[in-house]
């Protein structure tokens, strides 16, 4: 199947808008399903299995805030048992309200994953060939979209590569971040990485099986990529790769001023020789800050650090990450003490560490099991993130952290800027229209029983006064895995992108069948 012709798009844009309504009618929380099972499910011949009951686990994600209980789990073991299934509702057209959304690791936010009363699709227990390593001029790996980016880059490794772009946390599947974009420290060189894929094989909202590429098929490669799940399941992904270094510098610094901060970022994701990994956090009010990285980092200088003092004070920290071979060490040192003398950091708060690849790219699940000990992983996760123009951050900066976040013993909060002027601007993702804008990334746990700021209504509360401050102010901020009620904000959302997302919508999924839980189509249903 090549790309829809435009014409045709048009001519049926109208017609699809008829068929899919304004997501207004989506219960809240969790909710019971009352609705028979479809026999004609059980009808199917699969290599996998359905599950009918115990469904809860595919009601959950790792936002836990909306919980929507599916009629029925497929574990699939082929891409035909998906194939078939999705073709069987497709089939059964606007007869029945079951839609479908595939689920990788479950680390959805705000109920993306899930698929009320419809098909979860369990997509790591699909069956795949084992990953496939070419290692040439170009090398890539073909891997499975239920595959785990921590399993990619052990497995890559072997051959002396890896993927060249990560998100900051490896226990996610392919699918999950390519329906996304994936972006983390390495954007600003290499791109999200959506922009790292060489060819994709997508089931369709009509049960077709399609090998795209940005040569073959383009239109569905790129809407695809950053498509929120709307046109096509993930089922495999052509990764490329780079030449992998077995060690990582890893250094952190300390601003006072975002001027400052920011022009140090600024000049290191525009430069030619910089970091391998750029990112930087927002540090409010933090009692012994430097005590704690001890734990991980040496100082520079002990005693300057140890008189530093973080108590009252609004900080910029700037994370920085240099790849290298043991062999490489002294100029490693070298370049690094460049690259450190033309940045204007207050020195007491230098600090290093020197650690494997591995052991930094899989830094979070580090803290994820500490967490997990003290049953503090599976709470709500009410994350929000936000790319925020250049132009405009220090407007942002000075409203949100000088009068709306007062600390941020919820979170960690991310700031990094990223130049996406190589970027692939024919992906589905949704950005601001300047080269240069910043991740600003609220990541809040909420304690379930607390009704204080550290409550999942006051968090949500104060999102809400980011998102209220950025519409107001007109800063042309733009969400980063969004979440909106209505088709009216979607449409604000994507701009003048919303008519291409529409006519892929009409050309790969015309009965708005999958990924129901993004609340941005909904399957109309016949009424007899």
């Amino acid at each position: 199947m090549g790309s829809p012709d435009c014409s045709f798009l048009k001519q049926n844009n109208v017609i699809f808008l008829f068929m899919i309504l304004v997501l207004s009618c989506m219960p809240d929380r969790t909710n019971l399903c009352s609705s028979s099972i479809p026999l004609s499910l059980k009808t199917l011949t699969l290599d996998g299995y359905f599950s009918f009951e115990n469904l809860e686990h595919a009601a959950k994600d790792f936002g836990n805030i909306y919980q929507y209980l599916p009629m029925a789990v497929l574990h699939p073991k082929s891409v035909s048992d998906i194939s078939s299934t999705i073709k069987h509702i497709f089939d059964m057209g606007s007869a029945t309200k079951l839609t479908v959304a595939a689920r990788g690791h479950g680390h959805s936010l705000q109920g993306q994953a899930q698929a009320y009363q419809g098909v979860v699709i369990n997509m790591e227990s699909l069956e795949r060939p084992s990953m496939y390593v070419k290692t040439s001029e170009a090398p890539y790996v073909d891997v499975s979209g239920g595959e785990l980016w921590i399993n990619i880059l052990h497995e890559t490794l072997k051959y002396g590569l890896s993927p060249k772009s990560w998100t900051d946390y490896l226990h996610l599947t392919v699918g999950g971040t390519l329906s996304n974009a994936g972006i983390s420290g390495q954007a600003f060189r290499h791109g999200p990485q959506i922009h790292n894929v060489y060819q994709l094989e997508v089931v369709t909202g009509s049960g077709e099986v399609i090998t795209c590429s940005d040569k073959k098929n383009a239109d569905l490669f790129y809407g695809v990529l950053g498509g929120l799940g709307q046109f096509g399941i993930i089922t495999r992904a052509r990764i490329s790769l780079g030449p992998a270094e077995k060690m990582v510098k890893w250094i952190r610094v300390l601003y006072s001023e975002l001027s400052t901060f920011s022009n140090d970022q600024e000049h290191l994701i525009s430069s030619k020789n910089s970091f391998d990994y750029i990112e930087g956090f927002v540090i409010i009010n933090r009692t012994g800050l430097l005590n704690n990285w001890r734990s991980s980092f040496n100082p520079k200088d002990p005693i300057q650090a140890s008189q530093f003092s973080s108590d009252g004070k609004l900080l910029y920290c700037l994370e920085m990450a240099k790849y290298f071979n043991p062999e490489e060490t002294d100029i490693l040192n070298q370049n690094i003490e460049k690259l450190l003398s033309e940045l204007n950091y207050i020195p007491s708060t230098l600090f290093l560490s020197e650690v494997s690849y591995v052991e930094f790219l899989d830094r979070v699940h580090l803290s994820e099991i500490k967490l997990r000990s003290k049953g503090l992983w599976e709470v709500p996760h009410p994350w929000l993130n936000l790319l925020i123009p250049k132009s405009r951050i220090f407007d942002f900066a000075q409203e949100v952290f000088g009068n709306i976040v007062k600390d941020n013993s919820n979170g960690p909060i991310l700031i990094y800027p990223v130049n996406k002027a190589k970027w692939n601007n024919r992906t589905s993702l949704v950005t601001p229209e300047e080269d240069i804008i910043y991740m600003v990334a609220f990541l809040s746990s909420a304690l379930p029983s607390s009704t204080g700021t550290d409550g999942l209504e006051h968090i949500i509360t104060q999102n809400q006064r980011i998102l209220d401050f950025c519409a107001k102010a007109q800063l042309g901020a733009k969400q980063y895995l969004p979440h909106y009620s209505t088709q009216e904000e979607w449409q604000v959302h994507f701009g003048p992108q919303w008519e291409t997302f529409v006519q892929r919508k009409s050309a790969y999924d015309p009965l708005a069948i999958l990924a129901p839980g993004q609340r941005i189509f909904q399957k109309a249903i016949s009424i007899s």
